[in-house]
């Protein structure tokens, strides 16, 4: 996965100030506490909490940022969110859960600096992330008043990797969601992307072979200090203990998992390579497998978008979305 060229879903609305707090207002927060952690985590509902009959959790990218962050401008209110679902899609039987990222709160200013927190980069991994949701998962059915029919993990991006973990830990998941992900190493996309620069002719032969030495030598760093969280590659908030969490293949997670899944990624996808993704359903029916739903979506990019034009989009997403609610009531 690319996250140096990643187009990260960061959602900015300018809405009215009603509107704003409605959304935001509408979220219920809980915490998990354990005894040397806290998860903080937020739920929505059209309806009472009790009266909800679905788990939807969604889980979001790499972004280090709240869900959720506000600033007014010349009497205006923007609203900006790592949460891309429209809302009214959600069925009124539905609960929605997300969960804040370690060391973030649910809402901060988007005009004033949020330092990263230290706790946030100690626990910017695979296994923390996989680990926070099986215990958010856990503490819903244990406190809902009604049994969930139906217990859904959806993904997007490295939210992906963390729902292929997911499914290895938790068994009352029902459904999973695996939106543009990879099969592979998350390593591997690097490769991938230099390759395809060569033959765009962007590259030559010899400076992609340099591209490339140098990115083994990098990876041999990374691997060689997998837990610091002091020094970052791709960015400045991507520590080495990100990188080597996140270096699992999801295909060994995946193959795991006997439940309906939903896998999608865009075919002009620039943050995970498609040959990666494509990986997913080959061994799917290299292991006799039969409970994968694989959609490759034509010229939609990383978050569903389409380039209409030089720098204009459509964006495609929720139509994904609708799509994976209907085949979650199909299975």
């Amino acid at each position: 996965m690319r996250l140096l060229t990643i187009i990260l879903f960061l959602c900015v609305y300018h809405i009215s100030f009603g509107q704003r707090t409605k959304i935001i207002k509408a979220f219920k927060h809980h915490s998990v506490v354990l005894e040397n952690d806290t998860i903080n985590y937020h739920t929505y509902s059209k309806k009472d909490i009790p009266s909800t009959k679905n788990l939807l959790l969604y889980i979001q990218g790499s972004k280090a940022m709240s869900l959720y962050q506000t600033m007014e401008e010349d009497g205006k209110t923007y609203v900006g969110t790592v949460i891309p679902l429209d809302f009214n899609l959600l069925p009124d039987d539905y609960l929605l859960v997300v969960i804040s990222k370690k060391g973030f709160s649910f809402l901060t200013e988007m005009d004033k600096e949020f330092p990263v927190p230290k706790e946030y980069y100690e626990n910017q991994t695979l296994a923390y992330r996989a680990s926070q949701a099986n215990q958010v998962i856990n503490d819903l059915i244990k406190n809902h008043e009604n049994q969930f029919q139906k217990i859904i993990a959806l993904g997007h991006s490295e939210g992906s990797d963390v729902v292929a973990k997911l499914g290895t830990i938790n068994k009352e998941i029902t459904h999973f969601g695996y939106w543009s992900g990879g099969g592979n190493t998350q390593f591997i996309d690097f490769v991938t992307f230099i390759r395809k620069d060569v033959d765009k002719g962007s590259l030559t032969e010899e400076q992609a072979q340099l591209k490339i030495d140098s990115l083994f030598n990098d990876l041999k760093n990374i691997m060689a200090n997998p837990n610091a969280t002091d020094k970052f590659w791709q960015g400045d908030k991507n520590s080495y203990k990100r990188w080597s969490g996140f270096s699992e293949p999801p295909i060994e997670n995946l193959l795991q998992i006997d439940k309906p899944i939903f896998a999608a990624i865009g075919t002009k996808d620039q943050a995970v390579a498609l040959e990666s993704a494509y990986l997913i359903p080959i061994e799917f029916i290299r292991h006799q497998k039969d409970n994968l739903t694989f959609k490759a979506y034509p010229n939609l990019d990383h978050v569903f978008g389409k380039e209409i034009e030089a720098g204009k989009f459509e964006e495609h997403l929720n139509d994904v979305f609708i799509d994976f609610l209907n085949w979650v009531n199909e299975n």
